[in-house]
């Protein structure tokens, strides 16, 4: 599993004044100074929110105040990032199979289906204004593709250092910068071991106007989510095609959004990722931390709409620091380490078990594949239900990676903390699985009731009237303690919570297309009314929907 900043661990003096003096979080009570046990002082927690959780409340969906919004057309963003200057690397003649193991071509053709698969265009369409339509790999709220993918080279015989964009349109690499940038990405990221042993990374940015123009203040909420999306798709095509990304959540935003020549504020970086290449031994590494935490804001003005999206994002980064510590020299716990319990285990509720035979994704992971570049977001349900079997095994692809390990598909992929992540779903039409609401119990794998009764016509209404809440079979929901994780990761947790959450999405998207299902997630909702139905405390934060059933015609 993934890697994490533990809660509690017992950091060296000299450790918590480095940490202190890059403005990172310091969630024990207990260190060492000069040799020494001490106390450090914590302040008694504020009454008032943090910044995320303020922004989460003001950017929630309520009935009495949303209305229509009428986008500015004229103004509608580019979802493709264009550069002047720079050498373009053609990728599509690479994208047909070759059987010369180890060469150039080879190494090429790997590369070219990697990030095709990732985030390329698969569908050409017009709309009903006659401008064109391109879809990728991955899906994105309203078409908008915030997300940006970047390649960074240490320097190989295949590939020379420096930066690349990778261009969706034309399916290329544009190398926009030719320097040796490799130390300062490594100390950008704390030195992460991850980046010692690789050769390249990928670098995965939000353009946040792209969003903002048509979901708001909201858009960040989007943003995030679009990208977890693309992190599954790149875990998935990477196994594919023998690389092994390492996602690396913590690092100083302005320090790499410098390297990569962006402005942090209408486009920051999201996500780095040392790209390991498999075939090299070398490579082959074992699990590291993913993510650090930032400091926690309560101490914020008053915000108007349209400033919300940018402070977060603000006050979620990790300053720079001239002498930054190492992850080696911060506490690091692994998360195997820190017991999980699954939640809502009442004494006489229904418990169903979910073990299931995996998804067969055909030799050579080819159909996994084919999943990916054909995978598309139902429009309507026939309402018609789903059986218990099909439900299970998507619950087994998305929850449990270690069930696939046969088919050579990562074990372990890496997230940034699942601990926080709850699953909940509202079961309409499943044979063999009564109706009511259950909480799903990963570790346990099993279903556990904890409502009674059909809930299609309140899915209806809380999703914003969408016929996708009322007619399908499950609605599955992803949520989280706010609370708990900012004490845990500061402001910054808001980022790991909705990357995780569209991570699975995505995982639940190519299960269901694999088994002929039709599957569509949700990012507008009314979120307290969602709370209301699946009876959790009102705190608990609603991340992400997703909608899952027999597409109609």
């Amino acid at each position: 599993m993934s890697q994490q900043i533990a809660r509690n661990p017992i950091l060296a003096g000299t450790h918590c004044q480095l940490t202190r003096a890059i403005g990172l979080a310091i969630p024990e009570k207990e260190c060492q100074d000069q040799g020494k046990t001490g106390t450090v002082e914590i302040p008694m927690p504020e009454s008032r929110d943090s910044l995320a959780q303020h922004y989460h409340q003001r950017t929630k969906y309520d009935p009495e105040t949303l209305s229509d919004r009428n986008l500015d057309w004229d103004n509608q963003p580019s979802p493709f990032k264009e550069y002047k200057l720079g050498v373009s690397f053609d990728l599509r003649p690479h994208l047909k199979p070759i059987d010369t193991a180890g060469t150039e071509r080879e190494f090429w053709h790997r590369l070219s289906r990697l990030l095709f698969c990732t985030y390329g265009l698969t569908v050409s369409m017009l709309t009903l204004r006659g401008d064109p339509v391109y879809l990728r790999a991955t899906p994105s709220a309203g078409g908008l593709y915030p997300a940006e993918v970047y390649l960074i080279s240490r320097g190989t015989p295949f590939l020379p250092a420096g930066l690349y964009h990778y261009q969706p349109q034309s399916h290329a690499l544009l190398h926009f910068w030719d320097s040796e940038v490799w130390t300062a990405l490594q100390n950008a990221c704390f030195w992460h071991p991850a980046l010692e042993a690789t050769q390249m990374a990928i670098v995965v940015t939000g353009i946040f106007y792209r969003s903002s123009w048509r979901y708001q203040d909201r858009a960040y909420r989007r943003v995030m989510l679009d990208t977890g999306h693309l992190l599954g798709n790149l875990e998935l095509a990477s196994t594919i095609n023998d690389f092994r990304p390492h996602l690396i959540g913590g690092f100083m935003d302005d320090a790499v959004n410098r390297l990569m020549y962006l402005d942090g504020k209408e486009e920051g970086t999201i996500a780095v990722l040392a790209l390991a290449d498999l075939q090299d031994i070398q490579q082959n590494l074992p699990l590291a931390p993913t993510v650090l935490a930032s400091t926690t804001n309560r101490n914020y003005s008053k915000l108007e709409e349209g400033e919300l999206l940018p402070a977060l994002h603000q006050a979620s980064s990790i300053p720079e620091s001239d002498n930054p510590p190492t992850l080696k020299q911060l506490a690091v716990k692994r998360d195997d380490e820190i017991p999980r319990r699954d939640k809502y285990n009442f004494p006489f509720c229904l418990k169903v078990s979910t073990v299931s035979f995996p998804i067969d994704w055909g030799k050579q992971l080819v159909d996994l594949e084919t999943t990916i570049l054909k995978r598309r977001s139902t429009r309507a349900y026939s309402g018609t239900n789903l059986t218990l079997d099909e439900l299970k095994a998507l619950l087994d692809f998305t929850y449990q990676p270690q069930n696939s390990i046969d088919q050579h598909l990562d074990a372990s992929p890496d997230y940034c903390d699942l601990s926080l992540i709850e699953t909940f779903l509202a079961v309409s039409g499943v044979d063999g699985l009564e109706e009511g609401c259950y909480y799903y119990a990963p570790k346990a794998q099993e279903l556990r009731q904890i409502r009674f009764k059909n809930f299609r016509q309140e899915l209806h209404y809380l999703c914003l009237g969408q016929n996708l809440g009322r007619d399908a079979a499950v609605v599955l929901f992803h949520t989280a303690d706010l609370e708990k994780a900012v004490m845990q990761y500061g402001d910054r947790a808001y980022r790991y919570l909705h990357l995780d959450a569209g991570h699975l999405g995505q995982r639940l998207n190519l299960a269901a297309i694999r088994l002929g299902l039709g599957v569509s997630g949700i990012g507008g909702y009314f979120d307290d009314r969602v709370n209301e139905v699946l009876g959790i405390p009102a705190d608990e934060a609603v991340l992400y929907i997703t909608t899952l059933g027999r597409a109609k015609g």
